[in-house]
């Protein structure tokens, strides 16, 4: 029952070639930066994992997390709401050039694939993107006079989120905003990985602050003093993979 994991490589270490990957976080809040990082300290050392289907709000920012994973050449397809930040550069380069597909999915609707996917329910239909070139080739029906697109699950291998407090067992608690795709994308991967600022023993969570049940979550691992994705970016730092495994 103790899902304590004791390093950040072992933490990621059954994460495939090819693998559809939820990473949670909205920009930088409740991103699982280290995780990332080991991720591709991994690919940097065994040329593995590639091929890799990412799922998040959006596609990278600057020369760290997810933007360093796409700049390595470990991601072949995003599934994102926001393409764009405020340094998109690692993504547009590769989008420009071919190298990287791209999913765009309407914020509201990514999160409810994925809750569907959670919740056991293939599809469910809703009006955001009709008329649009999102909603082509897609079931169209109409309730109430209103034309609705249906929209299928959205389902995962892996899931990485990052999380306040979690403690043996897998319980998570989360800080503030930095709750927001974390709870679900563990609910709808098939394997959850957290990384939490602070690992407690089973109990010392009180119940009602729990956020994710550890029964969605697999393994933790502690990383104390984790970095802020928009702190880095302001100072100016681009992950340097180690190679290390």
């Amino acid at each position: 029952m103790d899902k304590s994991i004791a390093s950040l490589s072992e933490a990621i270490s059954d994460i495939s070639d090819g693998s559809v990957l939820m990473i949670g976080g909205f920009g930088g809040s409740g991103a699982p930066i280290e995780l990332i990082h080991a991720l591709i300290d991994r690919f940097v050392a065994t040329g593995s994992p590639k091929n890799l289907t990412v799922v998040n709000n959006n596609a990278g920012n600057g020369k760290i997390g997810i933007a360093a994973m796409i700049d390595v050449g470990m991601v072949k397809k995003m599934i994102c709401s926001f393409p764009r930040t405020s340094d998109p550069r690692a993504f547009t380069d590769k989008y420009l050039t071919g190298e990287i597909e791209l999913e765009l999915v309407p914020q509201g609707t990514l999160a409810e694939r994925i809750r569907a996917a959670g919740a056991g329910t293939p599809a469910f239909y809703t009006p955001t993107s009709y008329g649009t070139e999102l909603a082509e080739g897609k079931d169209v029906k109409e309730f109430e006079g209103r034309p609705y697109v249906m929209e299928l699950w959205l389902k995962a291998d892996f899931a990485i989120v990052k999380a306040e407090i979690g403690d043996t067992h897998g319980n998570l608690k989360y800080r503030l905003a930095s709750r927001n795709f974390n709870p679900l994308m563990c609910m709808a991967a098939h394997q959850s990985i957290a990384q939490v600022g602070e690992l407690k023993t089973a109990g010392d969570i009180d119940p009602e602050h729990v956020h994710t049940p550890g029964i969605f979550v697999d393994g933790v691992v502690e990383v104390a003093d984790a970095k802020q994705e928009e702190a880095m970016i302001r100072a100016g730092e681009e992950y340097q993979a180690t190679g290390a495994t």
